[in-house]
């Protein structure tokens, strides 16, 4: 190809202002954002194209993945709507999403600020998680007075041994709120997958009870066994990955089994240049396999508690 024709390849599309007097939903706005070339705006608008895509498939396997720390914002009310229209067929978090999201249907979280005097918040029994406020009593006190109780009542029931994904659902059923996410992925069967699930308030919740009913166990290579199953039925498969470590990991890891995702949507704020599984873009997944070579992806950096809310609006006018 001549340099004429590159030139005129790469010059095919002009960069076109915004403009308000044309926006009347959320989904023109990201619409427009799509020709305005707009640094992080284009990539959100990709990641919408992206996820539309993909939950329009009805042949593909999707995934959702995200870390505890947004369920203890409102977000949570976003993940909820999500899971509550069963976009997904798998969602790979964090314990700290059950913590978050069952000490909120019993109790509030508060605002607060970045900038407080945490060796006195420490005194008063208030823990600071960003710029929200937890106290004991919103925490680890009610976990493990509703915990204890569901754990009672679901192993009187004689379920000894469960999947991280049987356990959410039988901790669901137990539950009367539809503000919950545990809630709706039980309603909607919709399988919580936990590798880290002894790291939070719930894990240790699990820990607790396991002194005194030495025959209870929650069985981790269950949930692998049926990703592993879920894998290999799979023709194609896409993912939304908000935020990294291990939940992201996890989504991508079983995923180069297939020759990698087909569609990939990833959310981060992490930087690139530490080498960490956060901060890796999705293109350095292709390497690996587990991103397909002809796949579909953008990776969008931003905080999730401001993209999130946007992209889901424009998706639920779109679909």
């Amino acid at each position: 190809m001549d340099k004429s024709k590159i030139r005129k390849k790469l010059l095919s599309k002009p960069v076109k202002d915004i403009d308000l007097t044309k926006i009347s939903s959320f989904n023109d706005l990201i619409e427009q954002y799509l020709a305005s070339g707009g640094f992080t705006a284009k990539k959100l608008s990709q990641g919408v194209e992206i996820l539309e895509q993909m939950v329009k498939d009805k042949e593909m396997t999707k995934f959702l993945s995200f870390p505890a720390c947004i369920i203890a914002t409102g977000t949570r009310g976003v993940i909820k709507e999500i899971v509550k229209h069963k976009w997904f067929d798998v969602i790979i978090t964090t314990c700290g999403t059950l913590d978050h999201d069952l000490a909120r249907i019993w109790r509030n979280y508060y605002h607060g600020a970045y900038m407080m005097d945490d060796k006195e918040l420490h005194k008063l029994e208030i823990n600071r998680l960003g710029n929200v406020l937890v106290p004991n009593e919103s925490y680890g006190v009610i976990l493990e007075e509703v915990m204890q109780r569901i754990l009672q009542d679901i192993y009187m029931s004689g379920k000894n041994e469960l999947s991280t994904y049987e356990l959410v659902w039988e901790i669901g059923k137990r539950i009367d709120s539809e503000d919950s996410i545990v809630y709706w992925a039980y309603k909607n069967k919709i399988p919580v997958i936990i590798p880290g699930i002894t790291d939070g308030a719930v894990g240790y919740q699990l820990w607790l009870f396991a002194q005194t009913h030495t025959d209870f166990r929650v069985n981790v290579i269950a949930d692998e066994q049926y990703l592993n199953d879920t894998i290999w039925e799979s023709k194609k498969t896409g993912a939304f990955m908000i935020g990294g470590g291990i939940s992201k990991h996890h989504t991508i890891w079983w995923n180069q089994f297939k020759d990698g995702l087909d569609l990939a949507v990833y959310i981060t704020t992490a930087p690139e240049w530490d080498g960490s599984l956060s901060g890796a873009r999705l293109r350095e997944a292709v390497s690996w396999g587990k991103i397909g070579e002809n796949a579909k992806y953008v990776t969008i950096e931003g905080d999730a508690t401001v993209l999130l809310p946007l992209m889901t609006l424009a998706l639920l006018e779109r679909l």
